[in-house]
């Protein structure tokens, strides 16, 4: 599960690093060259309005990532300066996770989670800002939460808007992927609303989590990570990609099989120094998809980069990595 501390992360890369890279399946490409400050987890991206780029992650309190070109990336420090106070009902050190960034009605929407390693006591919140940039987020709460007697784990937002409404995508382990629907106003979880469970593996764990909808054509597509993030080198995280005519699902592979049972068109794996590839997001930028993700550096002892691709889509409208 991609909850942990970067500090954590770091330091288990360091104590995990072995020669795993072996498994590496070379026919995946490699991103695109990145400079600057690199060391990331769970991006998510935007093309600003003003111009540029930010990237916002796990670590910190939410940290933040700059860039004019998405080949330069320098360290902005953080989204807040200090974490919300009901960030503490769910950690004991205020630790967010796995941010999703978007723009909406005329403000940037910052969702993020809060919890605790290995508990589905677990919370989305959501903030706003004018510009999207560190240090201008408005905090506005709970979004939706899930406790020990759910059966899925309220972390790992991803927004999507589809035929009018807003929905959320969101999950890890505990049975999968789900999604609910938002109040446009608040963006918030609508009042009872229903619970969509969009995909899982056959077997304990259901080592699925990291949910991202992106519209294409006709299809709304699911890309999940699945298997273990958060081991260094290794790490067996890996991208998979569904697709549905209706945001809510079902969602099935290129071979018909449903995301509910396992499956998954493998979308981007670990290949040579680039281990364990997840925790993925999609941006537009100039017309075309763009694919933010991070990997473990099996030559930097582990460390958790930034990587970035275009996405490219077939003729049958499946996506592919360029």
């Amino acid at each position: 599960m991609r909850r942990r501390r970067l500090a954590t992360l770091l330091s288990a890369a360091v104590l995990a690093f072995l020669p795993a890279t072996a498994q590496a399946d070379t026919a995946h490409p490699d991103p695109q060259p990145v400079t600057g400050q690199q060391i990331i987890h769970d991006p998510t991206v935007i093309r600003l309005k003003s111009g540029g780029y930010v990237a916002y992650s796990t670590g910190g309190v939410i940290g933040a990532r700059t860039s004019r070109d998405r080949v330069h990336w320098d360290d902005a420090g953080n989204a807040f300066a200090t974490p919300p106070s009901w960030w503490y009902e769910y950690n004991d050190t205020g630790d967010p996770w796995a941010p999703d960034i978007s723009y909406r009605a005329g403000r940037y929407w910052l969702y993020y989670a809060v919890s605790s390693w290995g508990t589905n006591h677990s919370a989305i919140g959501v903030a706003t800002s004018p510009t999207g940039l560190p240090g201008t987020w408005t905090d506005h709460g709970k979004v939706f939460t899930s406790e020990t007697t759910d059966t899925w784990n309220a972390i790992d937002p991803a927004v999507v808007r589809a035929d009018g409404k807003l929905w959320m995508a969101f999950g890890s382990y505990w049975t999968g992927i789900r999604m609910v629907e938002l109040d446009p106003g608040t963006g918030k979880a609508i009042e009872g609303a229903t619970v969509h469970h969009l995909a899982t593996r056959p077997d304990e764990p259901y080592a699925v989590e990291g949910p991202e909808i992106v519209r294409h054509g006709r299809y709304y597509y699911l890309f999940a990570s699945y298997d273990a993030c958060c081991s260094g080198v290794n790490s067996t995280y890996k991208i998979r990609v569904g697709r549905s005519a209706s945001v809510t699902g079902p969602y099935v592979d290129s071979t018909g099989k449903p995301m509910l049972a396992g499956g998954g068109d493998l979308l981007l794996a670990g290949h040579g120094r680039y281990v364990g590839t997840g925790g993925q997001s999609v941006f537009e930028d100039g017309g075309r998809d763009v694919l933010a993700y991070h990997y473990y550096d099996a030559e930097d002892e582990g460390t958790p980069k930034l990587g970035l691709n275009i996405l490219r889509w077939t003729k049958n409208g499946w996506p592919t990595v360029g």
